[in-house]
């Protein structure tokens, strides 16, 4: 799923070649972001469109010979000249008359010839990882995977060599997959084109850029050194500053998002103006004390537990404001608590809408999908940046909301508040059909958390895990890396699990039922999926299990709760004994009242079940590491639940096993309840 979607897309021809461009956001600035060699497409930004886009009107086009354009062999279409046709063909399209663009590697050429030859066009230009003809220097190793002719010999070894920092495998296949979009012969039809420049005449087209120029330039860049940038800053002259970023690669705005982000914001503020809205600043002394509650919208279960806490954060400091950045559905249990959700919410890019565009049938592959989503965790914690940069907060509260977490320690500057994280699991586990590959990966993600956890510690404040430490499982974080359980003993403080109600006994079951409209003389089955949208698999599968079971036992009454991001209308309802519901507030009611429960494998439903001693049915879904390994090691310690395969059973195995589990004794160890005190006394003094 994108993170940004276009107001206005379109095509554009110049000599017999068409090309498509996309308007992201509106204003009276405009920032074109320029197409660069053909190896790659305009998707190439995807890190920065959803930011810029919030703050300037931003207009992307594939370039020939990727994307959505044409991929001719005539070297003439690939010349810095075409492509400067082209950017005034969209521009013109997009009624555009002039903006700052900005521009890396092979683009270099095509923008420079864009505003040598239409300074009228051109406001000011942000160059990242720039080629120019100026320099001579260049890796041999890539000459020479070029001179096989193999396309995806050359696309890994190029991507490879352009995103050289530790911890760039995402990067790397995004790139070769863009790369597999286009053909051997387009590339190198662009590569003779690029290397027909003119010394002269080029040093005579960097002098003549009248415009602001900023250059962005990694000292580890291997596809274009740091001569290049010092070349082309030399060359332009006092129009042109350098920044040098040490340790980075070709494309920093791909590896360094936030920061590259945030250097364009400042460069288009600086080259264009615009008056400034009033701003407040409140002395220190004089602030309330406020906090800011980030829950991870992957379902309801951390908005639940994280109102918990906020309410004993609240007994413990009278008078502390808290307010909640959250989106659907977490946003919807937030208000019906009572609880302030900040208007910047509406910028957050919906994390649910896209695990539920990643699911299949009863399978969520979740740290793929996690993978996948790395333009929008960007955009989001965008959002997080430019709010905390805004207004004052005295703690930030980050409940697996693992965008801030991750974005603070990649740019530790940034943190100006104290920050807690929350997760009830620890570690990315890779699924058996992933193979080494995945196995390679998650190790990959591990080790980078734990270095940033050991180079800036100070960024959390305090890590509390929401559960003990036996419900962490024993595996490791990978091969030659830490135990997963020692680690986190180590490095987190333990709240207990976190319920946010108080378990109910015979009496109280008795008097919610009979709240709830449940006959005494009814066995009362509660079907919940969670409030992602993933599920409806298994509620239709249960719905059609609803027949055999009531043949045994007719007394048998079945809720399904379809959640916030399920229709209901989806579901057989013309069924006896069935009773289909979409959101249901406080659903740990219903499970507490219930007979016999089926739910997926979420920890949250899992643990509601336990605590009120219900006996339940739990289908993982597939390729979903915490629900298939996280979730069952702990429950297996509560001796909690019965464990099934939604790829295994039929309606009639289901029915089957819910009558064996509707009257049977369970002999779970007792959940604690004081979870969320002790989460907010160890919050209390960051505040």
């Amino acid at each position: 799923m994108r993170a940004a979607v276009p107001v206005e897309s379109g095509q554009v021809e110049s000599h017999g070649v068409s090309v498509t461009y996309e308007v992201f956001g509106s204003g009276s600035r405009t920032l074109m972001l320029m197409p660069t060699w053909c190896i790659v497409h305009s998707r190439i930004w995807k890190m920065q469109v959803p930011y810029l886009a919030r703050h300037f009107r931003v207009i992307t086009w594939d370039g020939p010979g990727n994307g959505v354009a044409d991929r001719p062999l005539a070297a003439e279409a690939y010349t810095p000249e075409a492509h400067a046709r082209l950017a005034v063909a969209v521009l013109e399209a997009t009624s555009t008359p002039s903006a700052i663009l900005a521009a890396s590697s092979g683009g270099t050429n095509r923008t420079l010839s864009l505003a040598a030859d239409h300074p009228d066009r051109v406001d000011g230009i942000v160059f990242v990882g720039p080629y120019t003809a100026l320099s001579p220097e260049s890796d041999p190793d890539i000459a020479g995977a070029f001179a096989t002719g193999d396309r995806d010999h050359f696309a890994d070894v190029f991507m490879t060599a352009a995103f050289n920092e530790p911890h760039s495998t995402k990067a790397v296949e995004d790139g070769i997959g863009w790369a597999r979009e286009t053909t051997m012969e387009v590339l190198l039809t662009a590569w003779v084109a690029d290397g027909q420049a003119d010394l002269d005449a080029y040093r005579s087209m960097c002098s003549s850029i009248s415009c602001p120029v900023l250059i962005v330039q990694g000292s580890d860049d291997r596809l274009t050194p740091e001569s290049h940038g010092r070349a082309l800053a030399d060359a332009i002259g006092s129009n042109a500053s350098l920044l040098l970023v040490e340790g980075g690669g070709h494309r920093t705005d791909v590896r360094d998002p936030v920061r590259f982000g945030l250097l364009v914001r400042d460069f288009v503020d600086r080259v264009v103006p615009v008056p400034s809205p009033e701003r407040r600043w409140v002395r220190a002394t004089s602030r309330p004390r406020r906090a800011l509650f980030l829950s991870s919208p992957i379902g309801l279960g951390h908005a639940q537990r994280d109102v918990a806490i906020a309410r004993e954060l609240r007994a413990l400091h009278p008078g502390l404001q808290i307010d909640w950045l959250a989106q659907d559905p977490v946003s919807r249990l937030l208000e019906i608590e009572g609880e302030s959700v900040h208007e910047a919410s509406r910028f957050l890019v919906n994390e649910s809408a896209h695990m539920t565009s990643e699911s299949a049938e009863h399978d969520l592959h979740c740290f793929q999908a996690w993978r996948r989503m790395d333009e929008i965790l960007t955009a989001n914690f965008m959002v997080v940046h430019d709010l905390v940069e805004q207004e004052h907060y005295d703690l930030i509260v980050g409940d697996e909301a693992w965008e801030t977490d991750h974005f603070l320690h990649e740019n530790p500057e940034l943190k100006r508040s104290g920050f807690a994280w929350l997760t009830d699991f620890v570690g990315w586990l890779p699924m058996p059909g992933g193979g080494e590959h995945e196995r390679v990966l998650a190790a990959d993600y591990n080790l980078e958390m734990i270095e940033h956890i050991d180079r800036y510690r100070r960024i959390r404040d305090r890590s509390i895990f929401v559960g003990d430490p036996d419900d962490i499982v024993p595996d490791d974080f990978g091969p030659g890396l830490p135990s997963i359980r020692t680690w986190t003993e180590q490095h987190f403080d333990f709240a207990g699990y976190v319920t946010g109600f108080e378990p109910v006994d015979d009496a109280g079951r008795a008097r919610l039922r009979e709240e709830l409209g449940f006959r005494p003389d009814e066995k009362v089955c509660v079907v919940a999926v969670g409030g992602s949208g993933v599920g409806g698999a298994l509620l239709q599968k249960v719905a059609d299990a609803v027949p055999v079971a009531r043949q045994k036992v007719p007394e048998l009454r079945v809720v399904a709760v379809a959640g916030p991001r399920i229709d209901p209308q989806l579901l057989d309802r013309d069924v006896a004994g069935l009773d289909v519901h979409g959101y249901v507030p406080h659903l740990y009611r219903h499970l507490a009242a219930c007979d016999v429960a089926v739910v997926q494998g979420g920890l949250t439903t899992a643990m509601e079940l336990t605590a009120n001693r219900r006996p339940f049915l739990y289908f993982p879904l597939g390729d979903h590491f915490e629900q298939r390994v996280h979730v069952p090691h702990r429950l297996r310690r509560y001796r909690a639940g019965r464990q099934m395969e939604y790829s295994l059973t039929d309606p009639d195995d289901i029915a089957a096993a819910l009558l064996e589990e509707v009257d049977r004794a369970v002999d779970y160890i007792p959940v604690a309840s004081d979870g969320a005190a002790r989460a907010a006394a160890l919050l209390a003094d960051l505040v």
